[in-house]
């Protein structure tokens, strides 16, 4: 049974889909464009940037404007990045009773350092991490097994005594890939395109006070 919990960041630990999609709005209003309802945007968020700047101004990496857009949504963000951004509804008893039973926790997200230090330190979460590991903390991030092969190396212990909770597909496939109990979360963002029960998780979940159960007795 795991000894650690790692959990994405964007829709699983916390809901930052309002200050997300509130910078993605200010990028339309720059260039006179309405608002859109956050809705519309919160399954494109564990995507970033790249997932709303796709949806909401229709581009792509691909295209010229995109350098520019994205540097308007990174300084909006930045400005706001905390305002309406809150833990799940029962993550932090849960956080609360992992650190009771001396249970380490951390954080892996394709979330850049830039911007998830400063959020988690905003959250008061930082010094409580056991690691954080981000989207630049290694070449590759999600979907490739080594941002969590990094954090079981942090956490000093085997990626099979570690469990990654996520709410998008590229997470279980992370976790899958490096021998890690994967637990699917349907409270995030899903995605649009792959359904939970498709994305071969070892649990899936509807709310975090089912993940202790999972989890090794207290010592």
């Amino acid at each position: 049974m795991p000894e650690a919990v790692l959990f994405d960041l964007d829709g699983t630990l916390a809901d930052t889909a309002p200050d997300l999609g509130a910078a993605l709005n200010r990028v339309r209003q720059d260039y006179n464009l309405p608002p859109l309802p956050l809705d519309t945007l919160r399954p494109h968020t564990s995507q970033g940037g790249r997932g709303l700047l796709r949806v909401g101004m229709g581009i792509t990496p691909q295209d010229d404007s995109y350098a520019e857009l994205y540097r308007r949504f990174i300084q909006h963000y930045e400005e706001r990045l905390c305002h309406h951004t809150t833990l799940f509804p029962g993550m932090a008893e849960l956080l609360a009773q992992l650190e009771q039973r001396r249970i380490p926790w951390g954080v892996v997200t394709n979330k850049s350092e830039r911007l998830t230090h400063p959020l988690l330190q905003q959250m008061d979460l930082a010094h409580r991490c056991a690691c954080i590991v981000c989207g630049d903390s290694t070449p590759n991030p999600k979907p490739a097994p080594d941002p969590l092969l990094l954090a079981a190396q942090l956490l000093g212990l085997p990626t099979q005594d570690c469990c990654y909770l996520g709410d998008d597909l590229r997470d279980i496939q992370a976790g899958n890939a490096c021998a890690m109990m994967t637990i699917g979360v349907r409270w995030g963002y899903l995605g649009t395109e792959h359904p939970p029960e498709t994305w071969g998780a070892d649990h899936l979940i509807d709310h975090p006070d089912e993940v202790s159960p999972l989890l090794r007795p207290t010592r």
